[in-house]
């Protein structure tokens, strides 16, 4: 009965991830802001240093559907460079993501090539310094599902109660797999840093402007909706050693919408060698079918920075009704990132998300 039990189960969950039409939706981080490949495209070499590269992973619903839970894995690379003598710079970097859910490891993959410029506004002694940055990314994608994890009614045999895979499922679709597809996302960021190692930005993406098409099935019209994200936040320091990072995240895509809102709490020694430690928590916001908006879950974050390192890890607590099933059991994150310093110190300082 187990058997029979986790493919309905995880059905019923992909199908509630992509009710509303056959449009699907994106993965999420928790940690947004420790995956600004994925934010926003406008914050590639938005950092302090020469490059940058993120690790990030996701393992989401494990109480549920174990040993095959949502698991979500990110990377990217981002090298920036200098224009001319002044205080702009280009940058140009990779990113890859592999999302996989269920007993049947549906699996969308995608490579991402991107740019973006940064360029400085204004800014001078005893003045804040204000940066705009506007970047894009061109994406290439394919969805798969592992078809032999799965069996259909005409294999299901009634004498033993269980399937026999042995059999033809007679099945059109099996072993189909989705073309390649490209996608194309662009973004813009502003930003302003104060001579109190504070800071303030403001920002906004359209990811999949081209709808790409991602159907595993021949002749069908499944499409990604274009992703709208907003994002705010900042650093404000109480003292020399404590800061306070607030921020906001909102997104749209298709029927979907979600707010992500909280605070984070960093300690820094303020030494050469800077050991700093980050608390916070944050509060999702989504829309339910039928039930409007609602509260999704609660995250617990803690982060460590050592030099040019950055460690996170996230805890979801699930608050909405699907708690009663998961027990309050939602995701667990980890994101890693690396700052290269680069020969010499750049005249332009970029925000510490």
């Amino acid at each position: 009965m187990k058997q029979l039990t986790q493919p309905i189960l995880f059905l019923a969950l992909y199908l509630a991830a992509f009710t509303c039409e056959t449009n699907a939706q994106d993965p999420r981080f928790s940690q947004y802001y420790a995956s600004p490949w994925n934010l926003n495209p406008a914050l590639n070499g938005v950092f302090n240093g020469k490059w940058r590269a993120t690790v990030n992973y996701r393992d989401q619903w494990g109480s549920i559907i174990s040993p095959v839970p949502f698991r979500t894995y990110a990377a990217a690379f981002e090298h920036r460079l200098q224009v001319g003598y002044g205080d702009d710079y280009a940058s140009f970097g990779i990113g890859a993501m592999h999302d996989e859910a269920g007993t049947a490891r549906f699996a969308p993959n995608k490579v991402q090539l991107g740019g973006a410029f940064l360029k400085q506004l204004s800014g001078g002694r005893r003045q804040a310094d204000h940066y705009l940055s506007a970047g894009a990314q061109l994406g290439f994608g394919q969805n798969s599902i592992d078809w032999g994890r799965l069996w259909f009614s005409r294999q299901f045999d009634s004498g033993t109660e269980t399937p026999n895979t042995n059999l033809s499922s007679n099945e059109p679709n099996a072993n189909a797999q989705s073309k390649a597809y490209l996608d194309f996302n662009a973004g813009l960021l502003w930003y302003a840093v104060f001579e109190n190692e504070g800071f303030f930005y403001m920002g906004g993406a359209m990811h999949h402007l081209n709808n790409p098409k991602i159907s595993l099935i021949e002749d069908d019209n499944e499409t990604l909706y274009t992703r709208v994200t907003g994002h705010a936040g900042g650093q404000f320091p109480i003292n020399d050693h404590v800061s306070l990072l607030p921020g906001v995240l909102v997104m749209s895509q298709g029927p979907a919408f979600e707010t992500d809102l909280g605070l984070n709490l960093r300690y820094s020694n303020n030494d050469y060698n800077e050991l700093a430690l980050r608390a916070g928590a944050w509060a999702r916001i989504g829309n339910q079918l039928n039930k409007g908006l609602q509260a999704d879950a609660v995250t617990i974050v803690g982060m460590l920075e050592l030099n040019r390192w950055m460690l996170g890890l996230s805890y979801d607590i699930t608050v909405s009704s699907l708690a009663t099933a998961n027990n309050s059991r939602g995701a667990f994150e980890v994101s890693l990132t690396y700052f290269h310093p680069g020969e010499k110190r750049s005249r332009v300082v970029c925000p510490n998300f």
